[in-house]
C-alpha cells in the first residue's frame, strides 16, 4: 500500500502544472532540476489532485525550496516563497519577540488553520500583546518549531475553509508535510551572520529514512541552533545628557533594540508509517521542541521613570499637603518607619544628576530609613526578558479501505492528536518597586514571572467514498466527526514577582517591572470542548466541469453552535484554460487564552513608560470599561480565479473577497482615571494601584474588508547550458476597516489597514547546470504605514509614524555540487544592505524613548543584509 500523508483517498497521479520549483536534491540526486508532478492533499476531501486541477488556489511549496533563505527560520522562508504571507521582527514585545505572529492575506495569525500532515496543529502559549496593529492580542501556531529539513513539502490553501476544516481557516489553510522516506538523509551545517557583525548563528540539521520492519518506515529529523542577538541602537540622549552630567553608571548603548539571543533551541521530528495489510496502515507523528530566548525592555532612567525612581509619595503629602509645592518631578523616597519619622528629604529629580545632590547623600544615601531606587540602579537599569518556550505533540491514527458490507470501498481515518505549548517567563536585572531595599534580598535582580501553558487533544474519524450517481466518475462523498478540547493555563510566579509590598502605598509599582509575575488569583486553568460534523461532495457533472459542496456544523461549550458551508467549481475550457470559483461562510472562535488571559507589562506612550495591564472581558476592572463577553468572529468569502498552462509555462490568477464581522482583537489602552478608581471600588482589590496606568481587554470592536488578487507564474526553458526557471508570485491585498467600535481609534484602523504594504511579489530566477546551481530573488515591497509599536496616537508629538515608499530587496545562493553526497552553499539575504525606514529624528538624534534606528514595522528585516555558508551531505 502506498503510504499518504493523512488523506482520505489513495494518492493518484493526475497533475501537469507546478507552483513552486523543485530540486532535485528533493529526489536525492544533485545533478539537475527536474520536472514532478506536485500533488495537493490539502483542500479537498477527494484523492489528492495537482494545483492545477484544484477549484481553489494551492501553492505547493518543496522543502528544498524553503531551504533557499539565509534564515533557519520557517517563518522567514515562507514569506519568501507567499507573497501573501507576512512576518516581520518584533524587538521589544514582551513574549510576541520569540514566538512571532504571521499574516495570511492580511489577517491575524490566528485567522490561518495550520495542519501538520492534515491534522490540526495546536496553537502557542503566547499570545501577542504588542502585536503591531493587524495582531494585537493574536494567538496561532508556532510555525517557527518547524524545520524545513524535516519537510517533504508545504501546501498553503488561499482560501477560506471553515466548512471543511472549523474555526481558523478564514484567510486560508497551510499544511506541513513530513517526509516520509525510508532510507537515505542528509545532515548539514550552516554559519551566518548580519553585514553588522551581529547576530551569529549556527545551525545543524539533519534528517534520516529507516525501514520500520520490511512494511514501514521511520523518518526522523532534528535541528540545533544558536542565535546571537542583534543590535540597531543609538545612545538614548536622555542617558547621554546623565553621562554628561557625571553619572558613571551609564551603559552605551542604555539600551538594545534588536533581535533576541537564542539559545540551545533543539527541535525533533518523527514520522511514522506501518502496513498493516488488506490496504491498511498505522501512523504516526509527533515533535518536541525547547528553546531559550532572551530580548532586551525599554530603559528605566533614574531621574523620571515614575513609580520606580520619580513620583510623588501619598503618604507624605497627606502628611504635609505643601511638601510638594513647586517641584514637578519629585525623586520618589519611601520611609520605612511606618510613621513617616525618617524624615526623608524632598528632592527635585530635574537636575542634572542627583548622585550629587548632599540631601540625597545624607537623606537617602546615609539614613537608612529612607530609601530610593537610586542606591540599587545609580544609572538606571534596563530589564531582560527571558522566555523557556516548550513544544510537543504525538498524533497517532489507522486509516485504509473498508472492504464488504454497506461501507464497501470506503475509506477510513481515524486518529488522536494532543499538543502542548508552555512558554516560562524570567525577568532579570529589573525590581519589585514595592518591594523597596527588599529588592537588595533578589539574586542577580531576577524574577520567575510564571508561565503560560495551551494544551489541545482531538479525536477525529472520517470517511471517503466514491459513489455512482449517474455520471462520467463516481461522486466523492466525505463525512467525519471531529471532538476538541482546548484549555490555557496560567501559572502564578514566585511571590516577589507579584507580591504588594509594604511601599506600595507610598507610590511604588507593584510586581516584576517591565513583566509583571502572575499572581495565585490569575492561576488557573480554563478549558472549553467542542465537537463538530462535516459533509463534504465533489463531483464531476462533465468531464470539464468539477462541483464540490461542504456543509459543517460544530458546536461549542463556550458560547453555543455554528453551521458553515462552501461551495466551490472548476472548469476546464481547454487544455490550457480552466476557470476556477469559490464561496463560503466561516468563523473563528475566540481562543480560551485571549477570554481568560492576565497580563501587566510596561507600555511606551508619548515618550513615557507606563504600566498597562490586560484582564478577561469579563473581569470587573473590564466589565467597569465595557467589556463583555467574546463572541465568534464571522466571515464570508469569494473568490474566482483562472489557470493557464502551455508547455513549460505555467501561471494561476486569483481574486477574492473576504468580509469578517465581529472581530476579535485587544482594544486599545484604555488609559485609568479617577472616575474609574471610585466606580471599582468594592469591586476589585486596591483599584487606586490602577491609577496613572492603562487597562485593555478582548472585543468584537469592527469588521473588516479584505480584496485581493494574487498572481503566480512559473516559466521553464534551457538557457547557459543549464536549466533555467523564472519564478513569479505576486499579492494584492487591501483591507478597509469597517464598523469600529470605541474600542478601536482612527490609529489602530489606519495600522489596519497601511501597515502591511497593499502589493507584494517576488521574481526568482534559478539555474541549473550539473554540478552548480544558483538563484536570485527580487523581492518586492510596495508603500506601508511605519510606526512604532507602541505608541497609540498618530498625531503625538514625538511623531513616530509616517508612510514609507516601495523597497526592493535582493537574495541570492550559489550550490557546487562536490559529488554525490557533498554540496557547499554560499549565500546572502539583502545582498545589497538595503536599509529599513529610519525613524524620524530631532536634532540629528533618534527619539530617547526609543534608541532604535529603524521602524520595527517593516516588512523586511530591519537588521540588514545577512550572509550564510552551508555544508551539506546526503546518503
Amino acid at each position: 500500500m502506498k503510504f499518504r500523508n493523512a488523506t482520505l483517498a489513495i494518492a493518484v497521479s493526475v497533475a501537469l502544472g507546478t507552483t513552486a520549483s523543485v530540486s532535485a536534491a528533493e529526489n536525492g540526486s544533485n545533478a539537475k532540476e527536474e520536472k514532478v508532478e506536485r500533488i495537493a492533499v490539502v483542500g479537498s476531501r477527494a484523492a489528492p489532485r495537482s494545483v492545477a486541477d484544484s477549484p481553489v488556489p494551492i501553492d505547493i511549496i518543496g522543502g528544498d525550496e524553503l531551504g533557499k533563505n539565509a534564515s533557519s527560520d520557517m517563518l522567514d522562508m515562507l514569506q519568501a516563497t507567499v507573497p501573501s504571507f507576512s512576518v516581520r521582527q518584533q524587538p521589544i514585545s514582551d513574549a510576541a519577540s520569540f514566538i512571532r505572529p504571521v499574516n495570511l492575506r492580511g489577517l491575524s495569525s490566528d485567522s490561518t488553520l495550520i495542519l501538520l500532515n492534515g491534522k490540526r496543529r495546536h496553537r502557542a502559549s503566547v499570545i501577542a500583546f504588542q502585536g503591531g496593529g493587524v495582531n494585537d492580542g493574536a494567538q496561532g501556531p508556532d510555525i517557527s518549531v518547524i524545520p524545513s529539513v524535516a519537510l517533504k513539502q508545504v501546501e498553503v490553501l488561499r482560501d477560506g475553509a471553515a466548512a471543511q476544516y472549523g474555526s481558523d481557516a478564514i484567510a486560508g489553510v497551510m499544511n506541513f508535510v513530513l517526509k516520509d522516506a525510508s532510507d537515505g538523509g542528509s545532515i548539514s551545517v550552516r554559519r551566518g551572520e548580519y553585514y553588522e557583525g551581529d547576530g551569529d548563528s549556527t545551525v545543524v540539521d539533519g534528517n534520516i529514512g529507516l525501514p520500520f520492519t520490511k512494511d514501514g518506515f521511520v523518518n526522523l529529523s532534528f535541528q540545533y541552533k544558536n542565535a546571537d542577538a542583534t543590535s540597531r541602537s543609538v545612545q538614548r540622549p536622555d542617558a547621554q545628557a546623565l553621562a554628561d552630567a557625571g553619572n558613571t553608571y551609564i551603559n552605551d548603548p542604555a539600551q538594545t533594540w534588536g533581535n533576541p539571543e537564542i539559545d540551545e533551541d533543539i527541535t525533533l521530528f518523527g514520522n511514522m508509517g506501518l502496513d498493516l495489510g488488506n490496504d491498511k496502515e498505522f501512523y504516526m507523528f509527533g515533535n518536541y521542541s525547547d528553546r531559550t530566548a532572551t530580548g532586551g525592555y525599554y530603559y528605566r532612567n533614574p531621574q523620571n521613570r515614575g513609580g520606580v525612581f520619580t513620583g510623588v509619595n501619598p503618604a507624605i503629602l497627606a502628611a504635609d499637603p505643601t511638601a510638594y509645592d513647586g517641584i514637578d518631578n519629585p525623586l520618589l523616597v519611601g520611609d520605612s518607619t511606618g510613621d513617616l519619622s525618617g524624615n526623608c528629604p524632598i528632592i527635585d529629580a530635574s537636575q542634572a544628576n542627583v548622585l550629587n545632590d548632599p540631601a540625597y547623600i545624607s537623606g537617602i544615601q546615609n539614613n537608612d530609613d529612607c530609601w530610593a531606587f537610586n542606591e540599587l540602579f545609580p544609572g538606571g537599569y534596563t530589564p531582560q526578558f527571558t522566555g523557556v518556550i516548550n513544544d510537543t505533540s504525538l498524533t497517532m491514527g489507522t486509516r485504509g479501505e473498508i472492504k464488504g458490507g454497506f461501507l464497501n470501498e470506503t475509506f477510513y481515518d481515524i486518529s488522536g492528536s494532543v499538543g502542548r505549548n508552555k512558554s516560562t517567563y524570567t525577568l532579570v536585572d529589573t525590581v519589585n518597586p514595592s518591594l523597596g531595599a527588599l529588592n537588595l534580598d533578589q539574586p542577580n535582580n531576577a524574577f520567575e514571572a510564571g508561565s503560560y501553558t495551551q494544551l489541545e487533544k482531538s479525536f477525529n474519524i472520517d470517511l471517503s467514498k466514491g459513489v455512482d450517481i449517474g455520471l462520467t466518475d463516481p461522486a466523492n462523498v466525505a463525512a467525519g466527526l471531529e471532538w476538541r478540547q482546548e484549555s490555557f493555563e496560567i501559572t502564578s510566579g514566585e511571590q516577589a514577582s507579584w507580591e504588594q509590598g509594604d511601599l506600595a502605598t507610598q507610590g511604588f509599582s507593584v510586581g516584576s517591572h517591565g513583566f509583571a509575575g502572575f499572581s495565585p488569583e490569575a492561576q488557573g486553568i480554563n478549558s472549553r470542548q467542542s465537537i463538530a460534523a462535516y459533509v463534504d461532495v465533489e463531483a464531476y457533472l462533465t468531464d470539464d466541469f468539477l462541483l464540490g459542496a461542504a456543509l459543517r456544523y460544530e458546536d461549542f461549550s463556550s458560547f453555543g453552535d455554528t453551521l458553515n458551508y462552501k461551495l466551490s467549481a472548476q472548469y476546464t475550457l481547454n487544455d490550457e484554460l480552466s476557470f476556477r470559483a469559490s464561496h463560503s461562510t466561516g468563523f473563528r472562535a475566540p481562543t480560551v487564552g485571549q477570554a481568560n488571559v492576565v497580563n501587566t507589562q510596561t507600555s511606551l506612550v508619548s515618550g513615557e513608560l507606563i504600566q498597562s495591564a490586560t484582564y478577561p472581558p469579563t473581569h470587573p476592572v473590564s466589565v467597569a470599561l465595557g467589556g463583555v463577553e467574546l463572541e465568534p468572529e464571522e466571515s464570508k468569502s469569494f473568490a474566482v480565479g483562472l489557470v493557464y498552462q502551455s508547455g513549460d509555462f505555467f501561471m494561476t490568477v486569483d481574486a477574492y473577497n473576504i468580509e469578517v464581522t465581529d472581530r476579535v482583537a485587544q482594544t486599545d489602552k484604555i488609559f485609568v482615571t479617577q472616575a474609574h478608581v471610585d466606580a471599582l471600588q468594592g469591586l476589585y482589590a486596591s483599584p487606586e494601584l490602577l491609577l496613572g496606568g492603562s487597562v485593555t481587554f478582548f472585543a468584537n470592536d469592527f469588521d473588516t474588508k479584505t480584496q485581493g488578487v494574487d498572481v503566480v507564474a512559473n516559466y521553464a526553458m534551457e538557457l547557459m547550458g543549464g536549466d533555467t526557471k523564472l519564478s513569479l508570485a505576486y499579492n494584492y491585498n487591501s483591507t478597509d476597516v469597517e464598523d469600529a467600535g470605541e474600542y478601536t481609534s482612527g490609529f489602530k484602523i489606519r495600522r489596519l489597514e497601511e501597515g502591511i504594504p497593499e502589493h507584494t511579489g517576488t521574481l526568482t530566477l534559478s539555474q541549473n547546470w550539473e554540478d552548480i546551481s544558483m538563484f536570485l530573488r527580487a523581492n518586492y515591497y510596495g508603500e506601508w504605514f511605519a510606526t512604532h509599536a507602541d505608541e497609540p496616537d498618530e498625531f503625538s508629538s514625538y511623531g513616530w509614524s509616517e508612510t514609507v515608499g516601495s523597497s526592493v530587496t535582493f537574495d541570492a545562493q550559489v550550490s557546487y555540487f562536490v559529488n554525490d553526497s557533498w554540496t557547499l552553499s554560499a549565500g546572502a539575504n539583502n545582498i545589497f544592505d538595503k536599509d529599513a525606514q529610519e525613524l524620524q529624528k530631532t536634532d540629528g538624534a533618534a527619539f530617547g524613548a526609543v534608541s532604535g534606528v529603524y521602524y520595527e514595522s517593516g516588512p523586511y528585516d530591519y537588521n540588514g543584509g545577512y550572509y550564510y555558508v552551508k555544508a551539506t551531505y546526503n546518503f
